[in-house]
């Protein structure tokens, strides 16, 4: 929501300053309208000054003179989308991180201390996790659909999510998973029982599903149970 109140700021402005490209400065306002186009550059001004403090006016302006006469355009329309998407993103994402930089070390630190842990064992990507029963069926691929039990908690045991508790396996394929979990099921048999001890950046990292109980750069831990392969 913020990335988007952000770029409707910027795209406002931008329209707004275009309609009435001027050096010439009033000193007073002498009809309404005089008064609203004025509040209305200030208002987004002030705006765009609290949300975007480190903006370059000169090129911000050369920007906007460019597109109303559509010459020396420097970047096509989009380059400039993936350039703005971008930017925000980053720019949520620092946001959050610092928000939740408290939440991320704790996951980081459970990580390290459960890593020295026995029977736990780290794959290249940083997934951890332990066997609880090796199946002896057959292993997964990524597009395999598979049926199985699966029980998620947070490092301190909190339970956001549990086929398990609600009594009913589910049916999805290998691949339809956060990629930390995806890796996991790759390395059982049907019939194993697995606990996966999982990053945030191989579960939801800074995006998690708004408004859900997983916050972002949270570990996740999920025990794991392959009961079929599908198909």
């Amino acid at each position: 929501m913020r990335i988007l109140k952000s770029c409707i700021i910027v795209v406002l402005f931008i329209t707004i300053a275009s309609c009435g490209n001027s050096n010439v400065s009033k000193k007073e306002l002498t009809s309404e309208i005089d008064s609203v186009s004025y509040a209305v550059g200030l208002s987004m001004a002030n705006q765009i000054r609290g949300n975007f403090e480190d903006i370059d006016q000169e090129l911000f302006v050369q920007g906007f003179k460019n597109g109303i006469d559509s010459t020396d355009i420097l970047m096509d329309n989009q380059e400039m989308a993936t350039i703005l998407n971008s930017f925000f993103r980053k720019r949520q994402e620092e946001e959050q991180l610092a928000q939740f930089a408290e939440l991320k070390k704790a996951g980081e630190d459970f990580l390290a201390d459960n890593a020295t842990k026995e029977g736990v064992k780290t794959t290249a990507s940083g997934l951890q996790y332990s066997v609880i029963t090796e199946g002896t069926g057959s292993k997964p691929q990524p597009t395999s659909k598979l049926k199985l039990h699966y029980h998620g908690t947070s490092t301190d045991g909190k339970v956001f999510d549990s086929s398990v508790d609600k009594g009913k396996p589910v049916e999805l394929l290998a691949n339809q998973f956060v990629k930390g979990f995806t890796e996991g099921l790759l390395l059982m048999n049907v019939g194993s029982k697995y606990k996966f001890f999982i990053p945030s950046d191989l579960a939801y990292g800074a995006n998690p599903r708004p408004g859900g109980p997983i916050r972002p750069y949270e570990a996740l831990v999920f025990e794991v149970e392959i009961l079929e392969i599908i198909e």
